[in-house]
């Protein structure tokens, strides 16, 4: 599938193309993690980005995963440089009430544990992403 104009995304003076002709995005939603992570590939294989979306929990229903939104995400890029991002919209949904104290606390928890596992280089599916691209790149040839 051919897309219309490539999706770049601004990250302070950075920009990131995320979407272009031969991208690929592959997703993993661990199973009783509070978290889900899309591993983004240019049209070369290479990495341009991690995007780790902090949720509530992970679910497949009818063979499709999904995931409950906690409003906070990370982005790791291949720098190594790792970019927090959406804290004003968790703080204004805990003020507002549309997420709970318990909520809240879930979602700065989990960040806290993955940014110690990044700086620690102690998050796995980062490091098994490559890996697992290249399963799926074997099974579809």
């Amino acid at each position: 599938m051919k897309v219309k104009e490539p999706l770049i995304t601004q990250y302070g003076d950075k920009e990131v193309c995320i979407v272009d002709n031969g991208y690929m995005w592959l997703q993993h939603f661990p199973f009783g993690k509070n978290h889900s992570v899309t591993t983004m590939f240019d049209a070369n294989g290479e990495i341009v980005q991690w995007y780790i979306d902090i949720c509530l929990e992970n679910g497949v229903e009818d063979g499709v995963p999904w995931m409950g939104d906690l409003f906070l995400d990370i982005v790791v890029l291949p720098s190594g440089e790792i970019l927090l991002l959406d804290e004003d919209d968790l703080e204004q949904a805990y003020k507002n009430g549309t997420i709970s104290k318990e909520k809240y606390d879930i979602a700065l928890n989990e960040v806290k544990e993955i940014m110690r596992q990044l700086q620690n280089d102690e998050f796995m599916i980062i490091k098994l992403a490559q890996e697992h691209k290249r399963m799926l790149d074997l099974e579809l040839t």
